[in-house]
């Protein structure tokens, strides 16, 4: 429940408006890692680097995260300035990649991808309750447009680096220090716009599972959340997800790049494809899971990622991998806001920060080992390699939502907005 008080037509438009702006907000806290997973190759080979320790660098961003994002999720269910917490990520963000543009060490590197992690975890479990409890008859759709924020950071930013270092004749370091303008710009829109906006504080007319908690509250809360079967499912699920994604995104720009003799324009297309594709599939699946449900809609594009993934391996330096890169964006990103929906489904409103920082915390420990297991893979038995090893863990995360209740599965009946 939300302090603003305005008439119905008015909160529906000032609504709207929030899903927009938290979105775009969200593509830039996708922006900045983007661009790093295209500049990782040139930060390798000034620093001599092997495959192993660029994953290294990846694996300890979201090792941070996987330590962090629990503990920021109960900060922020008991925090009521839910856009000063936004703004707050955004920024936090930002700054430790201006600060490895002035670095040449590599121990350096992995403390600000620590401190980037950190950060990241205040954003999620702020902004994705916000929205489910805005907008709970449409969470699966409205979880999409958030996602599809994600999916434009994650587009854009390796095009216009590839493009910058190619055309423009910019280092990694031109890059980094660019990045910084517009997330600051839009840290500030979001405080101005969103700052002022808090939940609503305690009161007894106020539902059980909708009132404002105290940070004790929600600590008192814990042991009952985490026997909750489906949150736990879920985020087991969505780890063996993020480790395939994350692997992805580190080694499909390495592949590309190194062996298949890509520029890094040409690897930044590639990597706009796969994002682009899931930019299209967002909509789709949430509005679908909000219709059918969203086991179906998960267990499907699973089974599909692991497919697709498969065929890229085996048809290797050929062109129809880009083809394939295409059609795995189209449904590995379609899994994304279904998964957040149904969680937030399966917990009560007031505990949804913890419910997604919990989620995301276990999350980055799959996008942790992710990158690492991938990198000694490489070095084993070449990059292609890692692809078949990618393709196995979506296929593990399919078979654990089989185990989930009955009762998950079926479809959620419609609430009121707050």
């Amino acid at each position: 429940m939300t302090a603003i008080t305005s008439a119905p037509e008015t909160k529906s438009e000032r609504s709207f408006l929030e899903v927009w702006i938290i979105t775009i907000g969200h593509s830039l806290t996708h922006w900045y890692p983007a661009t790093f997973y295209i500049l990782m190759p040139l930060i390798g080979n000034e620093l001599g680097l092997n495959a192993a320790q660029i994953g290294l660098i990846v694996s300890a961003q979201y090792f941070a995260g996987a330590i962090s994002n629990l503990p920021g999720g109960i900060l922020v269910d008991s925090v009521s300035r839910k856009g000063l917490l936004m703004a707050t990520s955004l920024f936090w963000i930002g700054v430790p990649y201006v600060l490895m543009g002035f670095s040449s060490n590599y121990y350096v590197l992995l403390g600000c991808a620590m401190l980037i992690g950190v950060g990241n975890n205040l954003w999620h479990p702020t902004a994705i309750p916000w929205l489910g409890r805005r907008f709970p008859e449409r969470k699966g759709l409205v979880m999409a447009y958030h996602g599809m924020g994600g999916n434009v950071g994650d587009a854009l930013a390796p095009l216009a680096a590839g493009s910058l270092i190619t055309y423009f004749a910019w280092t990694w370091r031109d890059v980094v220090f660019a990045n910084i303008v517009p997330g600051v710009f839009m840290a500030v829109a979001i405080l101005w716009y969103l700052g002022s906006m808090t939940a609503a504080p305690k009161t007894e007319s106020a539902s059980k599972d909708s009132k404002q908690l105290s940070s004790g509250e929600v600590m008192k809360s814990l042991p009952a959340l985490f026997k909750n079967k489906v949150l736990l499912f879920l985020c087991i699920s969505s780890a063996f997800r993020a480790m395939t994604q994350n692997g992805i995104m580190v080694f499909l720009p390495l592949y590309l790049l190194k062996e298949a003799n890509y520029t890094a324009a040409g690897a930044g297309f590639a990597m706009f494809v796969l994002q682009a594709s899931g930019f299209i599939a967002a909509p789709i699946a949430g509005y679908m899971s909000d219709k059918v449900g969203r086991g179906s809609v998960i267990m499907s594009s699973m089974v599909m990622t692991g497919v697709v993934l498969a065929a890229m391996a085996f048809v290797g330096k050929t062109p129809l991998f880009v083809f394939f890169v295409a059609i795995l964006g189209f449904f590995l990103f379609a899994i994304r806001p279904v998964l957040q929906a149904w969680l937030l489904d399966a917990t009560p409103k007031n505990l949804g920060g913890t419910a997604i920082g919990a989620m995301f915390g276990i999350q980055s420990i799959g996008s942790f080992i992710g990158p690492a297991i991938c990198g000694a893979i490489a070095v084993k038995w070449g990059i292609l390699s890692a692809f078949w090893f990618l393709a196995a863990s979506i296929i593990v995360a399919n078979m654990l939502v089989f185990f989930m209740p009955k009762e998950a599965f079926e479809k959620p009946a419609p609430a009121a907005a707050e």
